[in-house]
């Protein structure tokens, strides 16, 4: 590929979360167009080695300087005293933040939010974390808007994700924005996980669910995938399970974190990204196909989800000999 690569600075503070860490190198560094990679992935700190919480310790090739070129910071989860105790950070920390390009976007995965807020680079935005730090987050930080009932939040320069695997999902998520569904899909078949868990699903808290005899959605759910292009309503779908409406709902959002229509709706259009990625259907056709009706429908979903329309989407992400 012509050109610098997207530069993606994974800063790890002591004690940094291993799991979290690896995250963004997996993620990214795994990405590939035309067999060439398509970022820069680079683990920085301020000391050479730096504990973790998973009983090793990190040697880092690279500084705090590699912040200053920075396209995407990264804060992997951790427990880094002064921003998780003060909600406050080292002088020489701030200055390193401070020196991140003025274009550079900021993602934190799991209490990497709470260097983010420590750094002030969460005023003005909604944000997420791990549920369990999320009061805590709230108490250092009173003016932020925490909400820990999703996986990520995706507020345009500034995102933020829940722990561990969510920190997957908003990787993910990041780069079918960058690349398209294709090579997202592509990284996540490598890494053997779900390609594709929406920001607002819920994260798995620790509440009780109601004791309940009926059996899973699970089978209905991946008939639906197979029958995009049918009329499907919430009716029809706990017909087939033999379960009441309401019975079906509420077990529905208890395994997937979203409502039923919310769900068919994101299917629907992940469903019509692949075709524009990946096929010459006409727009109109890509709708039908996909479930959603007619161009216009699409078109307003696309818009609300991307930001972009079906002709627009299809030009950026388009596949090479589709």
């Amino acid at each position: 590929m012509s050109g610098p690569r997207h530069v993606v600075a994974v800063l790890a503070l002591p004690e940094v979360i291993g799991f979290d860490l690896q995250i963004p190198p997996q993620v990214f560094g795994a990405a590939e167009a035309d067999g060439q990679p398509l970022y820069d992935v680079r683990v920085c700190g301020f000391d050479e080695r730096v504990p973790t919480t998973a009983g090793f310790s990190l040697l880092l090739e690279h500084g705090p300087e590699t912040l200053a070129v920075a396209d995407t910071v990264i804060v992997p989860g951790t427990r880094f005293a002064p921003a998780r105790r003060e909600g406050v950070l080292p002088a020489d920390v701030q200055a390193a933040l401070d020196a991140v390009p003025a274009h550079a976007r900021w993602l934190s995965i799991c209490t990497g939010a709470f260097v983010l807020a420590a750094a002030g680079r969460l005023a003005g935005h909604r944000a997420t974390t791990h549920w369990a730090h999320a009061d805590a987050l709230r108490r250092l930080h009173p003016d932020l808007e925490v909400d820990e009932s999703v996986l990520f939040v995706d507020d345009g320069d500034v995102a933020t994700s829940a722990g561990l695997a969510a920190g997957l999902d908003l990787c993910l998520h990041v780069l079918r924005r960058d690349h398209g569904a294709e090579v997202a899909n592509a990284v996540a078949r490598h890494l053997v996980v779900a390609p594709w868990r929406d920001g607002g699903q819920a994260q798995f808290i620790d509440r009780p669910l109601p004791a309940d005899r009926e059996g899973s959605t699970g089978a209905v759910r991946a008939w639906a995938l197979e029958h995009l292009d049918a009329e499907l309503d919430v009716a029809g779908l706990a017909a087939r399970v033999s379960m009441s409406v309401r019975t079906f709902t509420r077990r529905f959002r208890a395994e997937t974190g979203t409502s039923p229509h919310a769900w068919l709706v994101a299917q629907r259009v992940a469903r019509a990204r692949h075709l524009l990625e990946g096929s010459d259907l006409p727009v109109d056709r890509v709708a039908a196909a996909a479930g959603l009706g007619t161009a216009a429908s699409l078109r307003a979903h696309l818009a609300d989800d991307v930001g972009l329309s079906p002709l627009a989407y299809r030009r950026r992400f388009r596949r090479t000999g589709a």
